[in-house]
């Protein structure tokens, strides 16, 4: 039997699994936004709250989420009774983590609605319970063999000594700034060897930047400077950028 699909209000759940897909500039969670209160405008349901989980995966548990937990914490405060997602798969990747969070929340008399399939939760039919089974199945296997063509690409790449992984060195993404320091820590002016407050100054005013315009820290020089190995240390966060 199809539950009749009439409520008047809902919360928005927005889930992103990746920390790359965070900020003004990403679309994820903007886009799931979207779809849902598109969908929510068609069928005449207000919106009366947005909880997001940035950088969660689909597989971790629905009751380990600080977003979705502060959400369940709402509904029960306002009378809301509805969840409103933008794919099924938001909600949660992994299959079982899929059944038992739904399972979860229709005993505690809360729906959920996938906005780009409306019924995929809310049909409690032997042939639905399938359909959604399998639909998370693919999902899951889709996510699994993404993830193996991945590490298959940078064990390839590994193997023939490119460097796949972690932030790009001062030295690699701009040598001629680290060229620059060198020679202004070689030379030796009148009064003795330049600080590294000094080093920062010059090169501020050879223009030689940081990415965001401002001029090199103390510490940033330093790194420029130090050698482990034969090979200039890759600058921090915050100091290089």
């Amino acid at each position: 039997m199809v539950k009749s699909l009439k409520p008047s209000k809902a919360f928005a759940y927005v889930r992103t699994s990746s920390a790359a897909n965070i900020g003004e500039d990403k679309d994820s969670g903007r886009r799931q936004l979207q779809a849902i209160e598109g969908f929510a405008k068609r069928a005449g349901i207000e919106l009366v709250g947005t909880y997001h989980d940035e950088a969660v995966k689909g597989s971790d548990p629905i009751d380990s989420r600080p977003g979705f937990a502060e959400m369940l914490e709402a509904l029960e405060a306002n009378g809301t009774k509805t969840i409103i997602v933008e794919t099924a798969n938001r909600f949660a990747r992994d299959l079982m983590v899929q059944e038992v969070g739904f399972a979860m929340l229709k005993a505690r008399g809360f729906d959920l609605i996938a906005a780009d399939s409306p019924t995929s939760f809310l049909d409690d039919t032997p042939t639905a319970r399938l359909i959604r089974q399998v639909l998370g199945a693919i999902s899951e296997f889709e996510k699994a063999m993404l993830v193996a063509k991945l590490k298959g690409a940078r064990d390839r790449k590994r193997r023939s000594g490119v460097k796949v992984e972690g932030r790009k060195s001062i030295a690699e993404e701009r040598p001629e700034t680290v060229e620059f320091a060198r020679k202004l820590a070689r030379a030796r002016p009148k009064g003795g060897k330049r600080s590294l407050r000094e080093i920062a100054a010059a090169l501020a005013q050879a223009g030689h930047m940081t990415k965001s315009g401002k001029p090199y820290a103390p510490t940033a020089v330093k790194l420029m400077l130090a050698r482990t190995a034969g090979h200039v240390i890759s600058a921090t966060r915050g100091e290089a950028q």
